[in-house]
């Protein structure tokens, strides 16, 4: 089968000297599904960007339909029938189906905008490809999947055949996931061709015909899909075995460390985002929240940890009331919180990587010198988490702002974990995070549960959840709408029921 897209020794290196790609090669046939994988920074979006003319490349050729062309905007790509979707959704909340779809690209009757003719070119768009959306409904009250089929329908309407998925099942539940998957193999079986970007080696092994890996920069390999495997697509991105399932002794719980009491928080716009939430974290157990993002998780780690304050209910630390105290207070207890957005409430991008280390513990006697900072220790410290994290950079003294995303959630998860809490509190703590590290962060967790601590995990990832929990407790809407026991025998799609809101347990006597 020819190639329908090649791209020719591409090479990317920024003004700063970083080289995103080198010498990447890659190719796409017509009517497959090619997944494009590596770990973070290997130059995934950064290829695709310049696929898509949001970049320009430093050097090499691209060809489209066997024909060489230069892609120097989105239009460009648009203009050769290259559409994409990225991860995060590129929608107008307040406008509807119909209006975000045509969006820049407005059919008219005379000089204005002929809003019917808009809806009859969705809902022929929607016949035809089989992605069911209402075309009067708002966005902003529609399902993270419909609004994925929206950003779908929109590259179709400006006329894609070659579509790029950047992340597309990120925010999806399992149910939702299938629907997509459904999706993609009816274009595909319509001529469509697809690049499907994700971290999930169960949905490449799934979804794609055949699979790129890239590394550091560089194309390894190209695969096809039924001839290879998780674990050798997993070498290949690292560059070494990699444990893909985390291996864990059954818990042995003992006291409650944290307890939730009938805990309900109001927005400051007066939406009711938490409801009601009763649950129990005990020492020795990891519980883990699931649910789609956007239910509450968010709100409901912010009202532990001291970044929201006016909730209704009690938690207890230890038997200790969490009301009224400060966010310092709270961290000095006992409790370590790996928050999910590093950059704004995990770091200081302005101070080196061992200060953002050090972080609360500065006042550590093991730390100083008499009213002094042993910066021997420090140093140790510092040099100690950067080995054993994997924090990929130069020195110690690097500014944690220089860093990719990636490093600087593992400067976090680091400092969080070494401070060995009574209980972790850990908000997507692999977001961003490539393949081996998460691997390495994942035992972590399991260890410090093993040594007798109690977690509390949220993430937006549930095969991490079910990896990872003992007792998994599924939000929606701001309810706790169950409480499971972790075994063999729970599947994605029973939980993935509870967090499309279609199942919900009654109410328990006991969260426990």
């Amino acid at each position: 089968m020819a190639d329908l897209l090649e791209m020719r020794n591409i090479h990317k290196v920024y003004p700063n000297g970083t080289k995103a790609n080198q010498g990447v090669s890659f190719s796409v046939r017509q009517g497959e599904i090619h997944a494009l994988v590596g770990e973070n920074g290997a130059g995934k979006s950064t290829l695709m960007k310049i696929l898509f003319g949001l970049e320009s490349p430093t050097e090499g050729d691209i060809f489209y339909r066997g024909d060489k062309v230069v892609l120097k905007s989105p239009k460009d790509a648009i203009k050769y029938e290259i559409g994409m979707v990225h991860q995060h959704f590129m929608l107008v909340p307040s406008f509807t189906v119909a209006q975000n779809i045509v969006l820049g690209s407005e059919p008219t009757k005379g000089v204005l905008s002929d809003h019917q003719k808009a809806i009859a070119e969705t809902q022929r768009l929607i016949q035809e490809f089989g992605l069911k959306v209402d075309p009067n409904a708002k966005v902003e009250n529609i399902s993270v999947g419909l609004k994925q089929r929206v950003e779908i329908l929109k590259v179709l309407y400006r006329g894609a055949r070659l579509i790029i998925l950047d992340e597309p099942t990120a925010v999806l539940t399992p149910q939702e996931t299938d629907e997509l998957f459904q999706s993609l193999k009816k274009l595909v079986s319509q001529g469509y061709t697809i690049i499907f970007i994700t971290h999930k080696l169960n949905e490449v092994m799934e979804i794609s015909d055949r699979i790129t890996v890239l590394r550091a920069g560089k194309t390894i390999s190209t695969l096809i899909t039924s001839e290879t495997s998780k674990e050798e697509i997993s070498r290949l991105m690292v560059g070494r075995d990699v444990l893909l399932r985390v291996e864990k002794q059954p818990a042995k719980p003992k006291e409650t460390v944290l307890s939730l009491d009938e805990v309900s928080y109001v927005s400051e716009t007066g939406k009711q985002v938490l409801n009601d939430i009763s649950f129990q974290v005990r020492a020795g157990e990891i519980f883990g929240i699931a649910g789609v993002e956007g239910n509450g998780q968010t709100e409901l780690i912010e009202v532990i940890t001291g970044f929201r304050k006016n909730f209704k209910g009690r938690i207890t630390f230890l038997s200790q009331d969490l009301a009224g105290k400060s966010i310092e207070e709270i961290r000095n207890i006992g409790i370590g919180h790996i928050p999910e957005d590093r950059q704004t409430r995990g770091a200081c991008l302005t101070s080196s990587i061992k200060e953002n280390l050090i972080l609360d513990l500065y006042r550590d006697k093991s730390f100083r010198r008499g009213l002094f900072l042993n910066q021997k220790k420090i140093n140790e410290h510092a040099d100690k988490l950067i080995q054993e994290f994997d924090i990929r950079t130069q020195s110690r003294d690097t500014l944690a702002g220089a860093l990719s995303g990636g490093n600087i959630q593992k400067i976090v998860v680091a400092r969080e974990i070494s401070k060995n809490p009574k209980l972790l509190i850990a908000a997507q703590p692999t977001r961003g995070v490539d393949i081996g590290s998460i691997e390495f962060i994942h035992k972590e967790i399991v260890k410090k549960r093993d040594e007798g601590a109690a977690v509390l995990l949220v993430s937006a990832e549930l095969s991490e959840v079910m990896s990872l929990s003992d007792r998994i407790g599924v939000l929606y809407n701001g309810e706790l709408a169950v409480i499971l026991e972790n075994s063999e025998s729970l599947t994605e799609e029973e939980i993935g029921f509870y967090m499309l809101g279609v199942k919900k347990q009654e109410k328990r006597a006991s969260a426990t």
